[in-house]
């Protein structure tokens, strides 16, 4: 029998997840766990970057290792854990620095982007971030990355940090490959559908948080933003209804064209109310399973430090090895 692929993604602990979150990356790490040999983390150290208020991210760290549980991530079946508690990132980070050209990170398209949102903290660690991100994916020896568009720099990046160190030390990292999600891989705003769903949209009513209530939800779909059309089909122009259907259709399980004829004849109103009720539901027992998570912090903290000691474990192998490449003791 073949040996599972592994496959390792990572969440920076930033707030609540959005609908966006959910369905372009979580809802598929449920799935891949019978497929693959997974491994998530969440990205704490990543989110020092930008300066977060310690009691807040700490909160915010828990709550997103509880949020992972309730959307299906599975201990006994995955690993998870919490990036800053494995020591092996931020050593491997400062190996792979020296094999990383100062010209790479400044062409990097994420820290132009921060730098312009954040002037007064350009700090060494964004600048720095995509070399923790490459120790991140090789210490595991993944074979395959989860990337949205944004990301597939990094992993082009962490490939070519790769392919330099195996040259210049001997085989050491697996080269990752990207893994592209199924449909649906992109959620839109609800009020701006041209802008991807983010926490950070200024306009409350743009996104859903995942531990929204039913009510948040379907008031928040009757407001969302379509067009002076009438007809609920997929096509060029209709980019809040092709939102919609997109979002109906990963979270019903129905194709867009079961979908749009499912609709045919009907009105807007009906519609938006429809996708957010199907949301709504698909939610709640995320919601229901969250609530009892958080309250049972110390199963919480137990897991968090099994997943630790097994991060450790796996990811040490490929640590010491780097190291004895490089000629450390």
């Amino acid at each position: 029998m073949d040996e599972k692929k592994i496959i390792l993604s990572g969440i920076q602990p930033t707030g609540v997840f959005t609908l966006g979150n959910y369905i372009g990356a979580i809802k598929n790490w449920g799935k891949m766990q019978e497929d693959y040999e997974c491994a998530y983390f969440i990205a704490d150290l990543h989110s020092l970057t930008v300066y977060q208020e310690p009691a807040k991210l700490r909160k915010q760290t828990m709550d997103c290792f509880a949020l992972l549980l309730a959307c299906g991530i599975d201990p006994e079946k995955s690993l998870i854990f919490v990036q800053s508690t494995v020591n092996t990132h931020a050593q491997l980070s400062w190996i792979l620095s020296n094999v990383t050209q100062f010209g790479e990170l400044g062409r990097m398209t994420q820290f132009k982007d921060k730098s312009e949102k954040h002037p007064d903290n350009i700090n060494a660690g964004l600048f720095t971030y995509p070399v923790l991100m490459a120790a991140d994916i090789l210490l595991y020896q993944a074979d395959m990355v989860p990337v949205g568009a944004d990301q597939k720099q990094h992993l082009e990046f962490t490939r070519n940090i790769a392919e330099r160190f195996n040259s210049r030390y001997g085989q050491t990292f697996k080269i990752p490959e990207p893994y592209i999600a199924e449909a649906g891989a992109r959620v839109m705003s609800l009020q701006d559908p041209l802008k991807k769903m983010s926490k950070s949209d200024e306009n409350a009513n743009g996104f859903i948080s995942i531990l929204d209530d039913e009510n948040v939800i379907i008031n928040k779909f009757k407001r969302a933003v379509t067009d002076s059309e009438r007809e609920i089909v997929f096509r060029e122009g209709k980019d809040g209804i092709n939102n919609l259907l997109t979002i109906y259709s990963v979270l019903t399980g129905k194709t867009i064209h079961e979908a749009e004829l499912e609709f045919e004849g009907k009105g807007y109103g009906d519609f938006k109310l429809a996708v957010g009720q199907v949301v709504a539901d698909s939610l709640k027992p995320i919601r229901d399973d969250f609530a009892r998570l958080s309250k049972e912090k110390t199963y919480l903290e137990e897991l968090i430090a099994k997943g630790a000691e097994t991060a450790y474990k796996v990811s040490n192998r490929t640590l010491s090895k780097a190291k004895r490449k490089v000629g450390l003791i």
